[in-house]
């Protein structure tokens, strides 16, 4: 073979290696802020859905989805007393997921609102979320949103089928505003409406507050 060739084909070998091990440096310098949401095994969408819950998310930086992550997890971790680095940890998911629910568990509460509070004024539907809000926070009741809804007897919607029914926009927002901790009925953990309720225990329970048909008690 021509020593000329093997000259150039070394040269090509030698500059395609280095190449690469500029491209591995970069990646693995830029893995700490890239790799935001591996930690915790959670996915990037299920994180941002969050922090727009909780209005971390800047509408001016709104194209720019590196800048926004960083910047909204920065944002929420000062608020909540935690290492602002902008990178999601098991420490800040803990604290991401107390203070707002995922996609899922945010249709699981407009369901549950559009089917026991269809009826009611907009403070009646977020009184509503706000119940199974503050039964999250209970050490008497379940720690997940759909444990907290689907528990037996526990909500009427469940057993007589309206929870399947689709949720509106209004519905969704007083979902929203319950995550968000607008409660109405200053930390009511049960209602019920006196015209129609059939258990005697609901009864025995401390009555805080009415909104519309529902009587609210803790």
């Amino acid at each position: 073979m021509d020593k000329k060739y093997i000259v150039i084909v070394l040269g090509i070998a030698v500059v395609i290696s280095i190449f690469f091990m500029i491209q591995n440096k970069s990646v693995q310098a830029f893995a700490p802020e890239s790799l935001a949401y591996s930690s915790a095994a959670h996915s990037v969408m299920d994180a941002e859905h969050r922090q727009k819950e909780l209005d971390y998310f800047s509408p001016k930086l709104d194209t720019l989805n590196e800048v926004v992550d960083r910047h909204s997890m920065l944002l929420f971790q000062r608020d909540h007393a935690l290492k602002a680095i902008g990178i999601e940890g098991p420490g800040t998911w803990r604290a991401l997921e107390k203070a707002s629910v995922s996609r899922d568990e945010l249709d699981m509460l407009a369901k549950i609102i559009h089917g026991e509070a269809r009826g009611e004024s907009y403070e009646g539907k977020v009184a509503v979320g706000a119940v199974v809000m503050n039964r999250l926070e209970s050490a008497n009741f379940p720690k997940t949103v759909e444990d907290v809804i689907k528990a037996p007897r526990a909500f009427t919607a469940i057993d007589d089928g309206q929870y399947n029914l689709k949720p509106d926009k209004a519905a969704y927002q007083a979902a929203l505003d319950a995550v968000q901790g607008h409660d109405p009925t200053n930390g009511a953990l049960y209602y019920f409406n006196p015209a129609t309720a059939t258990s005697s225990w609901i009864w025995t329970r401390k009555q805080v507050d009415r909104i519309g048909s529902h009587v609210f008690a803790i």
